[in-house]
């Protein structure tokens, strides 16, 4: 860009919906543009900008160098614009307002309708909008300003992402070691030597690494036999006898499989659950009344006892 030139804003957060569509058609759509304007806009963005920033390819379109950079930009600019919004529309007491969540699977059905449906009451002006995923693409649509709030968690034995966001613990759940009711020996604790013969059923990425983690760090490599992210679908596994498995505690209080017994497991450690935000997010009202609830929400899923029986300590 040749100093003294200016790009206009307008035209920034064009072309970033041209990129995050992947193709004009797509971009004019959303835009309710004709593409022929949505054409024009972006060669009076790249003339300003002095720098091709896309190329038209066989999939749709791909970036620059360029192109790439101002994406980035226009993240930025997208998420700051959305919360200027927010602040705005949230200023009569929280009559108004939108706020953007995600959140992994177990949250999403034990934290995420309670903290909604609380919020609703006390301010039904508040618009949440929820989509479910996993902490490494929460966080990556947080810092793309693609949402507000992301619920996310961290185990004390994974590194974790280094990302410019803000964060806040919502707790901690203890981690369960799921087993058939058949399967088990009588003896409490169950031996490790009874662990390292069994096979094994995984969760996420993050959750393997922490259980291959604790495993080896208990002198055995567990054999991995299945995976699966989601955790009706892994405790239906572990009742029909063809592993066992590490649960934390969220994944057990929305369901709970009649033929598994889950016993507290104190040596696969704990998760930290946290809300993840750009930084300044919470100064907005809405953002800040959702994260309140959330908070709430999770204190309220932790103490609430597992069905059916109580866990067994080891």
């Amino acid at each position: 860009m040749r100093k003294g030139r200016t790009v206009d804003a307008k035209r920034i957060l064009l072309f970033r919906t041209v990129a995050r569509c992947g193709s004009m058609s797509s971009a004019a759509r959303q835009l309710r543009l004709t593409q022929s304007a949505v054409s024009q806009q972006l060669r009076l963005l790249e003339r300003e900008a002095g720098s091709p920033l896309l190329v038209r390819s066989t999939r749709g379109i791909d970036l620059t160098e360029a192109g790439v950079l101002l994406l980035r930009r226009a993240d930025a600019i997208s998420g700051e614009l959305s919360m200027a919004t927010e602040e705005l529309a949230s200023l009569a007491n929280l009559h108004a307002g939108k706020v953007r969540l995600i959140a992994f699977p177990s949250a999403a059905s034990s934290v995420v309708p309670v903290a909604i449906q609380r919020l609703r009451r006390r301010a039904p002006g508040i618009e949440v909008r929820f989509v479910e995923a996993e902490p490494p693409a929460a966080k990556a649509a947080i810092q793309a300003g693609e949402a507000e709030i992301a619920i996310v968690f961290d185990y004390d034995d994974v590194p974790a992402d280094e990302l410019a966001l803000e964060s806040e613990s919502l707790g901690v759940e203890s981690m369960f070691l799921v087993h058939s009711q058949e399967s088990a020996p009588d003896d409490r604790p169950i031996a490790q030597e009874w662990l390292s013969e069994q096979d094994w059923i995984a969760g996420c990425q993050d959750c393997r690494q922490h259980l291959v983690e604790r495993c080896r760090s208990a002198g055995f490599v567990p054999r991995v036999m299945h995976e699966s992210d989601d955790y009706v679908v892994l405790q239906s596994l572990v009742a029909h006898g063809l592993g066992v498995a590490v649960l934390p505690r969220l994944a057990l209080t929305t369901f709970r499989h009649p033929s598994v017994e889950a016993r507290l497991a104190g040596d696969f450690g704990e998760r930290t659950v946290s809300a993840v935000y750009r930084p300044g997010a919470e100064q907005v009202p809405a953002t800040r009344a959702l994260l309140e609830q959330l908070k709430a929400a999770t204190s309220l899923a932790l103490r609430e006892p597992l069905r059916p029986g109580a866990p067994r300590a080891r």
